[in-house]
């Protein structure tokens, strides 16, 4: 089982995530979605196409940008379609 924590919390756990590039990307409903707010926040990848972001808010504080995914990613990725991925201090844990 794959874990995402943050400030003492578990934002996301599946035994189903897909690694790339040494990300973990924890299927859409393995995340527990109150901890998640949509940021304005858009890069690109060259192989896997345009992500968008999430704010994390745990307990009155916020992660900004720290979780990502890929809506409509490149064929390429197609199976991480709506899979969302970690960073900035979030603690991934197997």
């Amino acid at each position: 089982m794959t874990r995402a924590t943050w400030n003492g919390k578990t934002l996301a756990e599946s035994d189903r995530c897909v690694r790339i590039e040494g990300n973990a990307y924890f299927p859409a409903d393995a995340i527990k979605p109150e901890f998640f707010r949509p940021s304005e926040t858009h890069t690109t990848c060259g192989w896997k196409g345009v992500a968008s972001y999430y704010d994390v808010v745990v307990d009155g504080k916020t992660n900004h940008d720290a979780a990502w995914y890929y809506p409509t990613p490149k064929p390429e990725a197609n199976n991480i379609t709506g899979y969302v991925a970690f960073w900035k201090g979030v603690t991934i844990e197997e």
